[in-house]
């Protein structure tokens, strides 16, 4: 069964830096802040890139489904430029289906620059170019109605023609995962994801952080009685302390690994999801789709990146 990714198709560019670097230029640790190509221009100009890659949250997420041997695909939205061909040349090479066909458009293809501090948190700053002006014509109707499930990410989301593209998905699709993506984000599109993680979706991934701002949550009780309460598949993820799924009335706790080399979160989320979403997809039980998720975060938080390979 295919899952078909739906995201900002971004070009990663990692580079490690200390904190004071974030304090000079007003940056929140952990957390992404859109900027414009000029920005994006001037943050990098005094900073040594480690590593360039295709990325993208879903993306991300694909890339690590297919390398466990899933049937995937992507739809993003790149430039006919250099960036954009070398976007499309990474995910295919990683056998994914590339479901989007570029053409030459006066904005230039997303880049997202990951700022990586000691203590191995990573604060992005995202140029999205024309990665957010997808609309609903971009949409493969074909592609979606013959995958098992789509898998969406916040940070697509935003009024007006992206916000009209999910929704496009959102009907075609037979299933339909999401991840919150990022705090500051849920907080922007609060009444939205709400929405949308009440009636629309059938699995939310989200991070503690993420839930709690969402659903206004003190405490971990509330985020288990919320979930309780869906009567859909939420999962959340809580770092050091693990992570876990919630289904009617079921409850599924998932521990972390100990005694990791930690030494970039770049990706953690997006390739627990791709573990979790590869076993689902098998219909393996939730404890052993938690489990394939946590032991895909804990690879790829032992290196810089967010590809295994």
């Amino acid at each position: 069964m295919n899952i078909i990714g739906i995201g900002n198709a971004i070009v990663d560019v990692i580079c490690k830096v200390e904190d004071q670097f974030l304090i000079d230029h007003q940056l929140t640790k952990s957390t992404m802040k859109l900027v414009d190509e000029a920005e994006f221009k001037n943050l990098l100009s005094n900073l040594t890139i480690e590593q360039t890659i295709a990325g993208g949250s879903v993306a991300n997420s694909i890339v690590g489904m297919s390398q466990l041997g899933s049937n995937v695909s992507f739809i993003g939205k790149i430039n006919n430029d250099e960036l954009g061909n070398k976007y499309e040349e990474s995910l295919t090479k990683e056998k994914v289906k590339y479901c989007y066909q570029k053409k030459q458009e006066s904005i230039s293809t997303g880049t997202c620059l990951i700022l990586i501090t000691p203590d191995s948190e990573r604060t992005m700053c995202t140029f999205l170019g024309i990665a957010g002006k997808i609309n609903e014509n971009d949409i493969d109707e074909k592609a979606i109605k013959e995958s098992s499930l789509t898998f969406l990410e916040g940070y697509l989301w935003d009024e007006g023609e992206p916000k009209m593209a999910f929704h496009k998905a959102m009907q075609l699709s037979k299933q339909v995962a999401m991840s919150l993506s990022d705090k500051f984000c849920v907080d922007r599109h609060k009444d939205s994801f709400l929405e949308l993680v009440k009636n629309k979706l059938d699995i939310t991934f989200a991070n503690e952080q993420e839930i709690k701002e969402l659903i206004d949550a003190k405490s971990y009780e509330e985020i288990i009685d919320f979930g309780k309460s869906l009567n859909k598949l939420l999962i959340v993820t809580r770092s050091d302390k693990g992570s876990v799924a919630i289904q009617g009335k079921e409850v599924v706790e998932c521990s972390s690994k100990e005694n990791l080399k930690i030494v970039d979160l770049t990706g953690a989320g997006d390739l627990f999801a791709a573990g979790f979403l590869h076993g689902y997809n098998q219909a393996w039980n939730i404890k052993q789709c938690l489990e394939m998720g946590t032991d895909m975060a804990s690879q790829i938080i032992q290196k810089i990146g967010a590809r295994l390979n």
